[in-house]
């Protein structure tokens, strides 16, 4: 999820190991805001993964059911959002629950003044404000759509300058912001970024607090693993709380349908449903 994420011209998708979910509790610890609730069991995927720009027709998605893929990420809302969703609706979510897929919701708000994605930006002086009424839109939204409390939302966020200090600084402020409110809601958080920048800038934070218990790092090296290729310390974001996109725009054809998609590796929280 490069800059396209932004372009209705373009996809974006993620993918991972074909496998099954569990029920785990990763991803809680690393933020603080989230010691004190009593929180739904987290529901692990450990597999393949996809997601492209508007979600597929059911009569594609139930066609690509139990192939390479077994859950796919979906983008909710967001004012950077792409694509318009017209197949994106809770019976859809429900119908594909049915058949067996699980699903990722991801939310693209709004984004570094200092980077090129998205035409809404994050104003360090409005950051903290921004992040919470984005978060209750993520939310508002998840619930719609059936993804209930538990459920995780991936912030998208895009490449930008880190070296830009006030610039990062709002980003790490929106960020916060935005899970804290999450996490008063009852949902997990996570980001979406580059292992160069955006999610470099998670990792790399002197403070956790607030800041996501899961992280999806985008590292194009076309190696399908969380961990050889893990960018930071061994310990960061342990208990099924990575995903890794390796790939970008591939183009697959199953059960008679086409769609470009990236191409993740997941080991991390997907929404609870059903």
């Amino acid at each position: 999820m490069s800059e396209h994420r932004q372009s209705k011209k373009r996809r974006y998708i993620t993918w991972g190991v074909a496998g099954v979910a569990v029920v785990a509790g990763g991803g809680i610890a690393a933020t603080n805001s989230m010691a004190a609730t009593t929180w739904p069991a987290q529901k692990t995927y450990t597999g393949r993964a996809f997601d492209t720009c508007a979600a597929p027709s059911l009569a594609a998605m139930k066609a690509w059911h139990g192939g390479l893929y077994g859950a796919a990420a979906v983008y909710i809302g967001g004012k950077n959002r792409g694509c318009s969703q017209p197949n994106l609706t809770a019976s859809w979510v429900k119908s594909l629950t049915t058949v067996g897929w699980k699903f990722i919701p991801l939310y693209v708000g709004s984004q570094p003044s200092c980077g090129s994605g998205g035409s809404v930006k994050i104003s360090a002086s409005t950051a903290a404000a921004v992040g919470k009424s984005e978060a209750d839109d993520a939310v508002a939204k998840s619930a719609a759509l059936g993804f209930k409390a538990g459920s995780p939302v991936y912030l998208d966020m895009e490449s930008y300058d880190t070296t830009n200090t006030s610039c990062n600084n709002a980003v790490l402020t929106y960020v916060r912001a935005f899970d804290k409110e999450l996490h008063a809601k009852i949902y997990r958080s996570g980001l979406y970024g580059f292992s160069s920048s955006s999610a470099k800038a998670i990792a790399t934070a002197t403070s956790k607090t607030d800041l996501p218990g899961n992280l999806w790092y985008a590292l194009w090296d076309k190696t399908n693993t969380t961990t050889s290729d893990w960018p930071w310390g061994s310990t960061q974001f342990t208990n099924h709380s990575r995903a890794h996109q390796y790939m970008v725009n591939s183009k697959e054809t199953r059960g008679g349908y086409t769609i470009t998609v990236d191409r993740d590796a997941w080991d991390a929280p997907v929404a609870i449903t059903g």
